[in-house]
């Protein structure tokens, strides 16, 4: 298939440019759009980088115009949690206005598939902590909502006759390119990992444990961490399942067991050889006790098998690439 071209929204950014080396690796034709708000140039190791927005049809008209594009992977998205519930339209915006405008003319155009990048957000809190693709959808902030309402467009177009799909539910994204290649530099990150990696640097002068007094067995928040590389692997493999002719499909992405916050800043402190400076603060409205992917659909329906299930693997490479960052490697890449 590498004399179709896969458009990758969003392909400078930490999730889609682990996705952009992967398939550069396999040898597809790849196009990267971003419009760089929160990617770097640096990360889009493969194909073509177009500096634009998902939004501007325009763009889009002359993207498929000029290349034989048959699949597109969506990763182009705004993500903060706190600031979606800010500013809700901002959100709304992005995520799914212009999802709207690059379904409408990759249809158009003439694409066959469609991989998203959607999010476990979808859930809310699930009962249980626990949630597989039949769990009933409800998201508590617009992130969330952006997302599902992404999912919803997808699966009407496709019943219309659009691309065949698939959407990808991330559980909570961690770890870098292991021989450190691309890693994690997004501007203001509040992800766990990233978080405490630039903590253990010096980037950031603590790490906080936001509730100690959840009905977990150390009073923590208890998380599904997956390795991007996996999470990465996992797009591949939903490109095969489409191009042989899979049905549209939403999946899971996680390893199906969860890790405390206490137990990821174990695993730093471990990586580090010291200590860091750690505070106790208050529970965060909305924050589960407990989310955790049930994920036997992604193994039956892609046959995925991943590779990086392992916590200290995970924080490994994050920490190598903090540690670049922090030198300032000049093989590395990071925001001012």
């Amino acid at each position: 298939m590498a004399d179709k071209k896969i458009l990758v929204t969003g392909g400078a950014g930490y999730i889609g440019s682990h996705v952009v080396r992967q398939l550069g690796n396999n040898g597809e034709n790849v196009i990267t759009l971003d419009n760089l708000s929160t990617g770097f140039e640096a990360a889009v190791t493969a194909g073509d980088l177009i500096v634009g927005d998902t939004g501007d049809a325009a763009l889009l008209d002359q993207l498929f115009s000029d290349h034989s594009i048959d699949t597109v992977m969506h990763f182009a998205a705004h993500t903060i949690v706190p600031e979606s519930v800010a500013n809700p339209l901002k959100y709304y915006g992005n995520n799914t206005a212009n999802s709207r405008t690059l379904l409408e003319r990759a249809t158009e155009h003439g694409v066959k598939y469609i991989v998203f990048s959607s999010t476990a957000a979808v859930y809310g809190i699930p009962p249980g902590g626990h949630a597989s693709e039949t769990t009933p959808t409800s998201p508590i902030n617009p992130y969330g909502t952006s997302k599902l309402m992404t999912e919803w467009m997808l699966r009407d177009l496709a019943l219309a006759g659009g691309p065949s799909y698939v959407s990808l539910r991330y559980f909570n994204v961690a770890g870098c390119e292991p021989s450190g290649t691309i890693g994690q530099s997004t501007p203001k990150a509040t992800l766990l990992v990233k978080v405490a990696c630039e903590a253990a640097v010096g980037s950031r002068s603590s790490v906080a444990i936001f509730g100690t007094d959840f009905p977990t067995p150390d009073g923590t928040g208890l998380r599904d961490y997956i390795h991007v590389e996996d999470l990465a692997t996992a797009h591949l493999d939903a490109l095969t399942y489409l191009r042989d002719g899979g049905k549209p499909a939403t999946l899971n992405c996680g390893y199906g067991h969860g890790y405390s916050v206490r137990e990821v800043l174990a695993a730093v402190e471990r990586a580090n050889g010291a200590p860091l400076n750690i505070s106790e603060e208050p529970r965060r409205a909305g924050d589960p006790p407990e989310l955790v992917a049930v994920v036997d659909k992604i193994h039956q329906v892609l046959g995925w098998t991943p590779q990086f299930d392992d916590l200290d693997t995970i924080v490994r490479t994050s920490l190598a690439w903090e540690r670049k960052i922090a030198a300032q490697d000049p093989s590395a890449y990071w925001a001012d």
